[in-house]
């Protein structure tokens, strides 16, 4: 079964997909949009790349607070999970993202990469490692 990763932020999505036995994540691309309420072409970008990688399940990072507690970012998300609920007919598990953005940060500079060149790559990065905590969640509870 495929997964789709996602990193929902006011402006992008980063974009990662599983592969077809839910054991590695590759970081696809970066959605950019001008406005954060602009949408549709985020959303059909998204059914384009689960038709195209036959996709059965979507993982979307969910940024809730240091304390646990949700913020309006996290319920932003909540909202964006709803509208992908309605238009792909899939089912959108919620996943922590905690601190994935700096880690991706953290990768990003051990690897070389200028920082110059982090914005148009740490989304990506991003759901590659949401993705990737998801499946190694799940690996570990059927393996308990």
């Amino acid at each position: 079964m495929r997964i789709l990763g996602l990193d929902y932020g006011s402006k992008t999505v980063g974009v990662a997909v599983s592969d077809p036995l839910g054991m590695t994540a590759q970081g696809l691309e970066t959605i950019t949009r001008g406005e954060e309420n602009k949408l549709r072409r985020t959303l059909a970008r998204i059914e384009t790349l689960i038709s195209e990688y036959e996709i059965e399940m979507i993982v979307l990072g969910y940024p809730m607070n240091m304390d646990d507690s949700v913020g309006e970012r996290a319920k932003k998300t909540e909202q964006f999970r709803d509208m992908l609920i309605k238009r792909t007919g899939l089912p959108v598990v919620l996943w922590d993202e905690r601190l994935t953005t700096v880690e991706a940060n953290e990768i990003l500079i051990q690897s070389g990469v200028r920082r110059e060149n982090h914005k148009k790559v740490i989304d990506k990065i991003a759901a590659v490692l949401i993705l990737e905590s998801y499946m190694n969640s799940a690996r570990e509870s059927t393996t308990a």
